[in-house]
C-alpha cells in the first residue's frame, strides 16, 4: 500500500487527465497483451490510439492521483470493469486494488449484483492480481474489440465477482 506521504486520491477522470491516462494506458498495454492477442489487434494499438481513445472515454474513467500526477485509472460502463492500469513507478504500491474497488462500487451503484471483466488468457500477472481480489475466473470467451479497422475477437477469460445485492431506484 502506499505510505502515508504519498496518499492516493480518487477521482472522476477530468479532460485534462487524458494525455496522462493514454500515457500510462500505451505504456503499460504490451505488458499483457504482446503475444496473447490478434497481430491485427497490436497493430491497432498505436500511440495515437490510445490518445484518441482515452480523451474519448473520459467520462467512463476514474483515476488515481499521488503527488499531482496520475499513478493509474480504472474504466467502468454499466457492469464491466474494462480497464484497470497503473503506471510502472506506481505498480506494487496499492494503487490498483484501490482503483479495482473502486470499479467494484461503482459497479455495484449502477445497480448491478456481479461486475465483470475480461482477461487475455495469457496474463498470467492480471488474472493472479484479480483472483487475490476475491475475482472467480468464469472461463474463456472471445471478447469482440472494435478497431479503426473493424472488429476483432480476442481470446479472453471472463472473470466476475458479486459486488452488491441487486438495488431497485
Amino acid at each position: 500500500m502506499p505510505s502515508n506521504d504519498d496518499a492516493v486520491t480518487i477521482r472522476r477522470a477530468d479532460p485534462r487527465d487524458a494525455a496522462a491516462v493514454a500515457k500510462i494506458w500505451h505504456e503499460g498495454w504490451p505488458d499483457g497483451h504482446l503475444g496473447h492477442v490478434p497481430d491485427e489487434l497490436t497493430a491497432a494499438r498505436t500511440k495515437k490510439s490510445f490518445e484518441t481513445r482515452a480523451a474519448d472515454r473520459v467520462g467512463d474513467t476514474v483515476v488515481a492521483v499521488v503527488d499531482d500526477d496520475v499513478a493509474g485509472f480504472v474504466m467502468v460502463v454499466d457492469d464491466e470493469v474494462e480497464q484497470v492500469y497503473v503506471s510502472r513507478h506506481h505498480r506494487g504500491t496499492g494503487v490498483a486494488a484501490l482503483l479495482l474497488a473502486e470499479a467494484e462500487r461503482l459497479v455495484a451503484g449502477n445497480g448491478h449484483e456481479r461486475a465483470w471483466l475480461a482477461v487475455v488468457a495469457g496474463n498470467a500477472r492480471a488474472r493472479s492480481f484479480y483472483e487475490r481480489n476475491g475475482w472467480t475466473d468464469g472461463g474463456p470467451f472471445e471478447y469482440p474489440v472494435e478497431t479503426a479497422t473493424g472488429r476483432i475477437s480476442v481470446p479472453a477469460h471472463r472473470y466476475v465477482k458479486r459486488v452488491a445485492g441487486h438495488r431497485t431506484p
